[in-house]
């Protein structure tokens, strides 16, 4: 008996392991990351636990992270994103990693999603820790902590060619796939091709061209290492669309209205383009020196460049078709006949709401000068048409190494010791580029703002001051030109002691990191500050975690977890404005602090997957950087905030409930109060003369956190019938979403001697600082498919299958759900009327769909 039992759970070790290691691609497993050599021997992975009842004690359970996929956050990642649904309301607080290297941003905080866009058939094969959990591939961040294995020994085994339809930001899209897996020589390969493309997407005016790629190669040398080598890039173009003012939105008559596009000899021309061109390689080298252990280095390199295009214009009118002067609301107060004409005029000639491509050409065409003394040369004077108007590339050109090595044992099968070391050198150049000049020969380098603020300064108006009155070409670069050199050293050990009940794990790391800015243009403005390099800012960051499981049995498991983390201040938010000079905000720059707390319980079984949890987290002593035109103080400024903080708590609960064996329900809760703790306070600045120009308390204590729901339900039914088609039908429902908020409207400044009882004064202070509170929505989603096993198939022999698939979101077509938006930094202090600025929104896609139909064999 005792040896049918041993053998029963060796067969579903093995068979869960196996499962691991060649998922179905249409899943999205959660796998242990320990590596791909000698897989069959590691006992780390799940065992399934005869005994369920919890009467004997000294029975081991499973571990809580082998209990399967969280089912909060698989309803999550597919119900919650089209309205900008973050999780617990933090900003940058999930971290992605690829094959243990961290690839979160360390200049931004951002995940660069960009860098493996169409790509995610080469990356189901991963694991998702959630807050302040146990990891063993990084001490991680509070979110959510993705960790990605992209060798090609771990993809399914499998070829796969397909085409979809949509009408989201992209209409079709091609791909090719294969996985050999390994041969009898150690071998194994893998590539992606994949290509997206859309003359038009779902918002007029946008558009979209991707060819993504990837290609792996490994081998085994010997029975203990695995040399792995891999490569990916995403290039992309997309024209894209801005955020406008409702009433620009009305006159257009509808919500989908882009600013960022007009017509050009009878087609659509689009300014704001973004470009990306970023490929990655990696190297990846396992080692297990035993049963047991495990040791993964990983180095990986990135180099490339990211273009946004946007008008540059000079001592000329906003070429911007929305800009507030252009349309009537902005004198519907003073003078209600100029409004309601220009009113009519927009009526009768929609065109005017869309970028006048033609005037721009003929104004730059007839601006024929003469500059002297061009190029900085006595006595050459250069004649030509000088553009007023051009389209300017932002452009950020970087390079990134990244490397990380882990190394995990287990002694006597109960504790596992996990440490790590990792390094980050970045390099992130940025600068103006001319993209077009738009009929004209030439753009002159100098600043505008500074000829007008300092008329009797020559020198002053020069961006280049080594460098005076340069005419620029396309594909020349001109304005500001800097570079942020960051390093980052880590180290970190975690502790996993597993005993029968109890599970306890603690981590500790450490990292320090210096970064600093570097000018590679003597401004005319700034000539002592703005070349060379700043100050070298240096930050040593602990992070602490530690966690307790209690192991009712292998189906029941109640768990607590806290964190505490230290993370430098990001490079944007501390210089003050690091276009034009080495400014850093006052006083000495501080870390940011986290802290956060979960508690909660998971229910693991055949038919019921149940997870529930609580959370409290602070965020303390954050920065932000503002750079705006000041109405009161008629100048261009530069707003640097210190001292922000938020508190984030709620509850979470996702299920996963088979009621049948053919119809499932799943449910996701997330309902959480996300708010400001702090009074921050603001030193605003002169942007031409670093002047300052005032020092403020800004009252934002209590005001939400914005730019998420706060309130998300969710609702699906689930048929999965023995004909291998399925359907399923899900309710969605979003609340407490709010706008982000202009902090000079909340100072004392703004409300000046104005008295708050007064009946006058008191509906405009109102309107004034009361935050706004996006619409309560609801969506309805439909998914279904089918697969076909195709004939001729054998057996014995490779299989093919024809694979459906179509999902519809927002099945009831309501195009009236606000997913974000913000309040303009321009504000008009004198009358205190926020409908002369008023907020800017970002609408959710109405009814929108994915079609595809796939070949796939194996």
């Amino acid at each position: 008996m005792k040896a049918a039992v041993l053998l029963t759970l060796l067969f579903v070790c093995i068979s869960g392991k196996t499962q691991q290691l060649l998922p179905s691609s249409d899943t999205l497993p959660v796998v242990d990351s320990a590596g791909i050599l000698n897989a069959g021997d590691r006992d780390e992975l799940p065992v399934v636990l005869i005994d369920d009842t919890g009467e004997d004690n000294n029975a081991p359970v499973s571990p809580v992270l082998s209990a399967g996929r969280d089912p909060y956050l698989a309803a999550v990642a597919f119900n919650f994103s089209p309205l900008r649904f973050r999780l617990r309301g933090y900003n940058n607080g999930d971290a992605v990693y690829l094959n243990n290297a961290d690839f979160t941003g360390p200049d931004n905080g951002r995940i660069p999603f960009g860098l493996w866009s169409g790509l995610t058939n080469m990356m189901r094969v991963r694991q998702q820790v959630y807050g302040p959990g146990v990891t063993d591939f990084a001490p991680g961040r509070p979110g959510l902590n993705t960790n990605t294995d992209m060798r090609a020994g771990v993809q399914p085994v499998q070829t796969m060619a397909g085409y979809a339809l949509s009408n989201r930001n992209y209409r079709h899209r091609l791909l090719l796939t294969h996985s050999s897996g390994f041969n009898k020589k150690g071998w194994a390969y893998s590539f992606m091709g994949s290509v997206r493309y859309a003359a038009e997407g779902y918002v007029p005016g946008t558009y979209y061209r991707s060819a993504s790629y990837y290609a792996a190669a490994d081998r085994r040398i010997g029975s203990r290492q695995l040399l792995s080598l891999i490569t990916f890039g995403a290039p992309t173009e997309s024209g894209r669309q801005t955020a406008s003012v409702q009433e620009a939105m009305d006159l257009a008559g509808s919500n989908f209205y882009n600013p960022a596009w007009g017509y050009q000899n009878g087609r659509k021309r689009n300014a704001a383009i973004a470009e990306t061109v970023q490929p990655v390689i990696m190297a990846v080298h396992e080692y297990q020196p035993g049963i047991t252990s495990n040791w993964i280095t990983t180095l990986a390199y990135s180099s490339g460049k990211q273009r946004l295009s946007g008008f540059d214009w000079y001592n000329a009118p906003d070429p911007r078709p929305d800009y507030y002067r252009y349309l009537p609301g902005y004198y519907a107060a003073t003078q209600p006949d100029r409004a309601s004409d220009l009113r009519q005029l927009l009526h009768n000639d929609p065109d005017r709401l869309q970028i006048n491509w033609h005037r721009l050409y003929e104004v730059n065409r007839n601006n024929k000068v003469v500059i002297p003394d061009a190029e900085g040369i006595p006595g050459n004077d250069a004649e030509g048409r000088r553009s007023l108007y051009i389209l300017s590339n932002r452009v950020n050109r970087q390079q990134r190494i990244i490397t990380s090595s882990v190394y995990r044992t287990t002694i006597s099968g109960r504790i596992t010791v996990t440490a790590g070391g990792s390094f980050q050198k970045q390099s992130s150049e940025y600068y103006q580029e001319v993209k077009d000049l738009l009929g004209g020969d030439f753009w002159l380098n100098v600043n505008q703002f500074a000829e007008r603020d300092f008329p009797l300064n020559r020198d002053a108006a020069q961006y280049d001051l080594d460098h005076p009155n340069q005419l620029k070409r396309e594909g020349d670069q001109y304005g500001y030109h800097y570079q942020l050199l960051l390093h980052r050293f880590g180290a970190w050990t975690q502790v996993l002691l597993s005993l029968n009940r109890f599970e306890f794990f603690f981590t500790g790391g450490l990292n320090y990191e210096q970064f600093y800015r570097k000018g590679y243009n003597r401004n005319g403005l700034f000539p002592a500050a703005s070349y060379g390099p700043s100050k070298r800012l240096q930050f040593a960051t602990p992070t602490l975690k530690a966690g307790l499981t209690y192991k009712y049995n292998g189906r029941n498991y109640f768990f607590i977890n806290g964190g505490y983390y230290k993370t430098p201040p990001l490079f944007d938010n501390v210089f003050i404005s690091p276009r034009t000079r080495n400014t850093l905000q006052s006083g000495a720059i501080r870390t940011e602090t986290t802290q956060s707390f979960e508690a909660g319980y998971k229910w693991n079984s055949p038919r019921i997957k149940l997870s529930v949890t609580g959370y409290y987290t602070t965020i303390d002593g954050a920065y932000d950087v503002m750079t705006f035109y000041h109405d009161q103080y008629r100048n261009f400024v530069n707003y640097a905030l210190s001292g922000l903080g938020t508190v984030h708590f709620g509850g979470e609960a996702g299920a996963d409930i088979k009621l049948t064996s053919t119809w499932s329900l799943n449910a996701a809760i997330a309902t959480g109060r996300y708010y400001y703790n702090s009074r921050p306070n603001a030193v605003v600045t002169v942007d031409n003369s670093a002047a300052v120009l005032a020092e403020q308390v800004v009252y934002m204590k209590n005001f939400r956190v914005p730019g998420t729901p706060q309130d998300a339900y969710s609702a699906g039914l689930f048929y999965r019938s023995p004909r291998y088609w399925f359907v399923s039908l899900t309710g969605n429902y979003f609340n407490h979403s709010w706008l982000s908020i202009n902090p000079i409207r909340r100072t004392a400044e703004a409300t000046g001697d104005a008295d708050p009882s007064s009946p006058e004064t008191e509906g405009s202070l109102s309107r004034m600082t009361a935050q706004e509170q996006l619409p309560a929505q609801v969506t309805l989603d439909l998914f279904c498919g089918w697969t076909k096993r195709l004939h001729g198939s054998h057996p014995r022999r490779r299989q093919a299958y024809l694979v459906f698939n179509i999902g519809i979101n927002n099945l009831l077509n309501t195009q009236t759900m606000r997913s974000g938006g913000f309040e303009q930094l321009r504000f008009d202090a004198e009358s205190r009327d926020v409908d002369r600025f008023p907020p800017k929104y970002y609408y959710a896609y109405g009814l929108n769909y994915y079609a595809s139909v796939m070949v796939r064999m194996k």
